[in-house]
């Protein structure tokens, strides 16, 4: 299991959020998002929609899986505006 905790650069409004959540799901691990006190399954739209981050928070992001690694390092180039 991987935890990190990462400054966004990005708004997740409904357009990056369905590229998130779609970018999650091409990996076989479990990935989970949390931020202040809510953690969502960063595999659900509904999830990530109820999270409301905007640039400058400081969410968690948890991968626990096979592929962990490599999703880890895609995930977060998503939420700090590199891909």
């Amino acid at each position: 299991m991987i935890s990190k905790t990462i400054e966004i650069k990005i708004d997740l409004e409904a357009r990056q959020v369905a590229l998130f959540v779609q970018m999650a799901n091409q990996f076989s691990s479990k990935v989970y998002m949390q931020l202040r006190n809510l953690k969502v399954n960063a595999k659900s739209i509904m999830g990530m929609m109820s999270v409301g981050a905007i640039a400058g928070d400081q969410l968690e992001l948890s991968i626990d899986g096979e592929d962990e690694q490599e999703a880890i390092v895609a995930l977060e180039n998503f939420l700090v505006g590199k891909e």
